[in-house]
């Protein structure tokens, strides 16, 4: 084998990985979401909603956000709304910001929190969701819209 017959092969070994791994990382977004429409879907009826606060870096401050929701960790890194969107909850912050309030936007929602963390500081999604509700998933079946 020629060297660039190695070189094209590796080549494609390496981008036939990076699309596995795109399309497996897209498929836990994807059942993420699902799991956060049927607890919105639950909770709307069942838990307080809140405005959410967005905290800055470092613990520099907090501004309130343009979304209504739950927390899905203690420490108030990452929400959701009541539609059932994902958000983080940590940002640069500015006095204006501070002052003013920020206009949030969805992320893509991960199944495991805080994962690649420190230990200790990654939580999965569906425990968050417990937590918030506990029985959740057996108020599925008679939640409006389920």
């Amino acid at each position: 084998m020629s060297e660039q017959d190695w070189a094209r092969q590796r080549r494609e070994a390496a981008e036939a990985h990076a699309d596995m791994l795109e399309r497996r990382r897209q498929a836990e977004h994807d059942h993420a979401a699902r799991l956060l429409r049927e607890f919105a879907a639950v909770a709307r009826d069942r838990l307080p909603a809140e405005r959410l606060h967005v905290r800055g870096y470092g613990g520099k401050g907090s501004a309130r956000s343009d979304v209504t929701g739950w927390y899905l960790r203690a420490d108030r890194a990452a929400g959701m709304s009541t539609d059932g969107e994902f958000y983080v909850l940590t940002a640069p912050l500015g006095l204006r910001d501070r002052l003013t309030g920020v206009t949030l936007r969805p992320t893509p929602p991960p199944l495991v929190l805080g994962a690649g963390g420190k230990d200790g500081e990654s939580l999965d999604l569906p425990v968050a969701l417990e937590r918030l509700l506990p029985g959740w998933r057996d108020a599925q079946d008679t939640a409006p819209n389920a």
